[in-house]
């Protein structure tokens, strides 16, 4: 199946990741790969190490990435991350595949929404798909079998409260 996680919300990724810790517990391999993350001390990149059958891929640079003009190595790291999310999905490498940070890649069009789509919706039905991003297009919602679009009510960030090891990143 192919599930998105989107919205304005704060969990999109934790949800994803709730979905492999379920999986490991019945054996299943996961393979997480980060668009938009580049930064080894985030605590699922930790975590990555301790739970059998997880790995977990950083494509992206620990950089801003400037949306409505993007670096030229932003759009080479996301082309050459999707292609090895393509290779992945299509070989089966894992049973659960996360594409965290797609949607927002989408949105930006930095990789080209058709192109992406098409694939999934090919691929949706040999193994779990993860999406998780702000901004997820139209055209990915409409072939996802599952959509979850979290909204942020309240957050303790707008008091001022940093982003906490362990439970924000």
């Amino acid at each position: 199946m192919l599930q998105v996680y989107t919205g304005t919300g704060k969990g999109k990724t934790t949800a994803a990741l709730g979905v492999a810790l379920r999986g490991a517990g019945y054996g299943l391999k996961t393979l997480m790969l980060s668009f938009l993350k580049d930064d080894p001390a985030y605590g699922e990149a930790r975590a990555a190490r301790l739970l059998p059958g997880f790995t977990l891929k950083q494509v992206g640079r620990d950089a801003f990435v400037n949306f409505r003009n993007p670096d030229p190595v932003d759009l080479q790291l996301c082309r050459a991350g999707w292609e090895e999310a393509k290779n992945a999905i299509a070989q089966r490498a894992a049973d659960i595949v996360i594409l965290d940070e797609l949607n927002i890649v989408l949105a930006t069009n930095m990789l080209p929404v058709g192109e992406v789509c098409e694939f999934l919706r090919q691929h949706s039905h040999t193994l779990e798909i993860i999406a998780t991003g702000r901004g997820a297009p139209a055209e990915l919602l409409k072939i996802a079998d599952l959509v979850t679009d979290m909204q942020e009510v309240k957050h303790y960030f707008h008091k001022g409260v940093a982003s906490r090891n362990g439970i924000d990143h």
